[in-house]
């Protein structure tokens, strides 16, 4: 993979105009002959021993007791997936590209744990960050050629405390461009800097937005986590999709500066993995408030699903595939000890009809705010038009008129606008805490995802009713840990809890990981015939 500090929006467009990369190709794809492994300090040739774990299970804990019986070290560990991002990526184009400093901050961690300075569990872990997260001298586009030119001189606040705790920091994701908020014909996992991201399951299929690259690389066991971010649905989709852990945190608990907005009334960033125990420590490091009795909430495999109550909310349009797939779950449930119940979460209609016009008003005032800080376009306005002049933008898709809406929708200071907002987050927290106490839950459960659909830019995704906007918009922790699987691709079982049980629900999700023990490692088959869903 090239270094992204490489890469100028010029080059990148060069790159698309000489057909050096193909429509729906990434730039990494493109320069993978011209950067050998060996730029990061992967070469084959490379002494560093095998890391003797399996990439594909071994959790944190287990790596930093290796780490700390001198078996293994953080530069071995960290070679290890730079050579697997060379080997597998180009069939994925999840990564946008590595660091060229992992391998040294591989060895900074090895000399601390030789003089006994561990910085704590993340220390000499690889950590892969979404591309709209700031980080200190790679590129942070968005997916977009208009933050190409340079990178951000300053680290978002949680790469800051990844550094600080002594995470590698590996490289960038590609994603949604612009997080899914510029068409509403959106082809998830595309971007004009990354192209298109597959699913590693079922090649032909896609991941879901906008945190595609950061779930089907862990996925795929290009990192041992990755950071992704979500407004309403871009943590929890990918993690489903692509059979994975995703956590959504409380609003609040997870500092945004830095971090690429759609709005910060509902953005929050948080990790994903392919173990609940390892999520909740990547959570324990990135978090600001709240955020230090996480850490032990899974870590002693000691959480019980007995007496615990979950309310099921099914959501059918998901399809009688999904259904029946959340029917055996609830039965696997119920042996652990677990009630389960049936819910019905009121108000939905009407958050529905509430949250898009809200997010308009509240892009256009945080995204003028965001870019003026940053090199290119000053303004939605300005940015719009970038889009209109550079054809490389329009390689999957042309539209932009979520942007167009965006710029005539009403200013955030408008006295409508603030009571639909207000009403907004008063309906969706009392659709969950009614929900909690008429049935006095502990998780209120549902399906994350439908089965992944084909990618097709002329068609855009498939509409489905998700189970993410309740805990979005709420500002509420919601939790992804995977089910299981229809025609081989994932879906995922999402939790949801009350504000700021954070903790609570990290260790109810690892019961239910340990009870469903519905991982499994992708294979890369090429398609399993159309969709089944929409």
């Amino acid at each position: 993979m090239r270094n992204l500090r490489e890469w100028s929006s010029a080059a990148l467009i060069a790159a698309l105009v000489a057909g050096s990369v193909c429509a729906g190709a990434p730039v990494s794809q493109a320069v993978a002959e011209a950067a050998e492994p060996g730029a990061t300090g992967a070469s084959s040739a490379d002494p560093s021993p095998r890391p003797g774990v399996d990439l594909d299970t071994v959790t944190i804990p287990e790596l930093q007791a290796r780490m700390s019986d001198g078996s293994l070290t953080s530069t071995a560990l960290t070679t290890a997936y730079l050579r697997r991002i060379a080997a597998i990526d180009p069939k994925l184009d999840a990564v946008l590209g590595t660091d060229p400093t992992a391998l040294r901050q591989a060895a900074a961690s090895d000399a601390r744990r030789r003089r006994g300075d561990t910085r704590g569990p993340l220390d000499g872990i690889p950590v892969l960050i979404k591309d709209n997260v700031h980080t200190r001298g790679l590129l942070t586009t968005a997916g977009s050629l208009a933050l190409a030119d340079s990178p951000p001189d300053s680290d978002a606040t949680l790469v800051t405390r990844l550094r600080d705790a002594g995470a590698v920091i590996l490289g960038k994701t590609n994603m949604s461009e612009w997080a899914d908020f510029r068409s509403s014909k959106v082809t998830s996992g595309w971007s004009a800097v990354g192209g298109q991201t597959d699913n590693p399951h079922v090649l032909d299929r896609n991941p879901c937005g906008s945190s595609s690259g950061s779930a089907v690389a862990v996925a795929a066991s290009l990192a041992q986590v990755a950071i992704g971010t979500e407004t309403d649905g871009s943590i929890v989709c990918p993690a489903g999709v692509n059979g994975v852990v995703g956590h959504k945190p409380s609003r609040g608990l997870v500092s945004g500066a830095g971090v690429v907005p759609i709005s910060t009334e509902q953005d929050v960033a948080g990790p994903l993995a392919r173990n609940v125990t390892d999520a909740a420590l990547t959570l324990k490091v990135i978090g600001d408030r709240g955020s230090k009795r996480i850490g032990g909430a899974v870590g002693s495999h000691s959480g019980s699903l007995r007496g615990k109550r979950i309310g099921l909310w099914r959501l059918p349009s998901l399809g009688p595939r999904t259904d029946a797939l959340m029917t055996r779950t609830v039965k696997k449930l119920r042996a652990a000890g677990a009630e389960v119940v049936e819910v019905t979460l009121p108000y939905q209609e009407r958050i529905g009809e509430l949250e898009y016009p809200a997010l308009l008003s509240e892009f256009h005032r945080d995204i003028n705010a965001y870019l003026a800080t940053r090199e290119g376009p000053r303004d939605l306005a300005e940015l719009i038009e970038f889009n209109r002049s550079h054809p490389a933008e329009r390689t999957c898709f042309a539209d932009q008129d979520v942007f167009e809406e965006a710029l005539a929708a009403p200013p955030t200071t408008d006295p409508e606008y603030r009571a639909a907002r207000a009403e907004l987050n008063e309906l969706a927290r009392r659709s969950i805490d009614e929900t909690m106490v008429a049935h006095r839950l502990d998780a209120i459960a549902s399906p994350a995802n439908p089965p992944a659909w084909t990618t097709d830019c002329e068609r855009g995704d498939i509409d489905f009713a998700s189970s993410s906007t309740p805990a979005a918009v709420a500002g509420y922790p919601s939790l992804v840990v995977p089910a299981g699987f229809v025609d081989e691709l994932p879906v995922g079982l999402s939790l949801i809890a009350g504000d700021h049980e954070d903790a609570e629900l990290l260790s109810l999700g690892a019961a239910v990981e340990r009870r469903l023990q519905a991982w499994r490692a992708p294979r890369y088959l090429p398609s399993v015939g159309p969709d089944t869903v929409g």
